[in-house]
């Protein structure tokens, strides 16, 4: 009898995590590392979120259980702010705050997958989509992608990667980890290609306040009205309002999708931290990604510090050894030879830190 169970003991640790842990390993040990691993802002909460936490402390209300779906103003701000800022009618009824992104994208999965369903996931693809997948007893089904195509599959290969197990597709735009954005007309006829062939969309829109040089954020919900009822929008405030660590995201669903979420929420984690929620609640009110995603191949092959560079998974580990420079190798994304950089970082840092990466490739 295994001592640990198949299911979790084939779970990989979170590849940007221990990548910043090392990185931040490195530097309690005095060493001058530029972290580009992490995703996550550099800069600190706005105070008047902290004030707002601040203030939920010292009321007793937060200090008892709350609604497992999440504190009723929050749903319903949530619900505002996703039709201000995507065009995405939704009620309270359709939300469920979730503790971080992360539990949002599991329990959007353990609710919609049997065992058996596949998932269209493409590539390169942050690297938790795929553990929530298999952990929910479903397939995932990588689509490659490459520079080519800038980073964005094309219905060709959806429809020639659809079999009669396909229960989802995961739509991810702006991308983590590529930076991509899909324009307007390719999230319509990816949506109107699931409405036709009766596909969820799982659409993560955590970045869509993070776009550059005219790119513009398209929910695929709202340009495809006819999806709504077979589509899981996923979102949170981690990037957008440099909250990552106060662990507060949500998933806007079909209302038995979102109840069916709820109670299995009530076994995991029971409420979201009200503290957290309350912080959350003042930065709605008020009112691409952060990454770049290069590839190494001119470096494949090359012996760099005594060590051949067959994969991007050494070359992130020569830089960070050699040069102090943190970066997540591409193979945590199902994209081998490339890296994926978080500029989420201040420009000297920034500056800096390419500067190290060039010196130790040139």
């Amino acid at each position: 009898m295994n001592r640990i169970s198949r299911r979790i003991g084939g779970i990989a640790e979170s590849a940007t995590l221990a990548v910043d842990a090392k990185a931040k390993a490195l530097k309690a040990a005095g060493e001058d590392v530029i972290g580009f691993g992490a995703g996550e802002p550099d800069f600190p909460t706005p105070p008047h979120i902290v004030d707002a936490a601040i203030a939920a402390c010292r009321d007793p209300k937060n200090h008892h259980y709350t609604p497992v779906g999440g504190l009723p103003e929050l749903r319903s701000a949530i619900a505002v702010k996703t039709k201000r800022d995507s065009g995405f009618d939704c009620t309270a009824a359709n939300i469920l705050v979730t503790n971080g992104g992360k539990q949002a994208v599991y329990n959007t999965f353990a609710t919609l997958l049997d065992p058996g369903d596949e998932v269209l996931v493409p590539a390169p693809y942050w690297t938790t989509y795929p553990e929530a997948i298999v952990l929910a007893g479903g397939v995932p089904v990588e689509i490659a992608t490459d520079v080519r195509s800038g980073f964005r599959v094309s219905l060709d290969q959806l429809e020639a990667a659809r079999t009669p197990r396909t229960k989802a597709l995961l739509f991810v735009s702006p991308s983590n980890p590529t930076g991509a954005v899909y324009p307007p007309d390719e999230v319509e006829a990816i949506g109107q290609w699931a409405v036709e062939h009766g596909v969820w969309v799982v659409t993560d829109e955590i970045y869509e306040h993070l776009t550059f040089d005219g790119h513009e954020f398209t929910s695929v919900a709202t340009a495809v009205p006819d999806l709504a009822d077979t589509c899981v929008i996923l979102n949170g405030v981690a990037k957008t309002y440099a909250m990552t660590g106060w662990r507060v995201g949500w998933m806007i669903g079909p209302t038995d999708v979102a109840t069916a979420a709820n109670n299995l929420q009530s076994h995991q984690t029971s409420n979201v931290c009200n503290v957290a929620q309350a912080a959350a609640l003042a930065c709605l009110e008020p009112q691409g990604a952060f990454y770049c995603f290069p590839s190494f191949e001119g470096v494949m092959g090359r012996t760099i510090a005594g060590r051949t560079i067959d994969s991007s998974m050494v070359l992130a580990d020569v830089v960070l050894s050699e040069a102090k420079v943190a970066f997540v190798p591409g193979e945590a994304f199902g994209a081998p030879g490339y890296g994926r950089f978080s500029f989420a970082l201040g420009d000297d840092d920034l500056g800096e830190g390419l500067t190290r990466l060039a010196t130790l490739l040139s």
